[in-house]
């Protein structure tokens, strides 16, 4: 059985604030089905997948708001990274050791 697109919607804000990458390409996948039988599919079945779409409004914009705040998060994660790889060149210069690869520090 198909999964409606409310019940997409929040299964893919679920899955993305747990971080579940196999799930939220289960979700990619089955909305790529979604959209292809759309073609497919007589005039009744169109007509009620766009009043679910209507319906599942509210559903998505809680999605969007999960990808925003998602997106601000690996922002900040890439920042806070490239401030410790900052730090570490800063330390290495400042007493003279080699950073390794791992983060730690080894002589020359």
């Amino acid at each position: 059985m198909l999964m409606g697109i409310t019940e997409m919607v929040v299964e893919a804000s679920v899955a993305l604030a747990r971080l579940d990458a196999d799930r939220l390409e289960e979700l990619a996948t089955a909305c790529q089905a979604l959209q292809r039988d759309l073609v497919l599919n007589d005039a009744d079945t169109r007509k009620d997948l766009v009043r679910e779409s209507r319906e599942s409004v509210q559903d998505m914009a809680v999605l969007a708001r999960v990808l925003d705040a998602t997106r601000a998060n690996v922002e900040v994660m890439n920042r806070l990274r490239e401030m410790r790889v900052g730090w570490l060149e800063y330390r290495a210069k400042e007493t003279g050791l080699r950073a390794h690869a791992e983060g730690g520090y080894g002589d020359n």
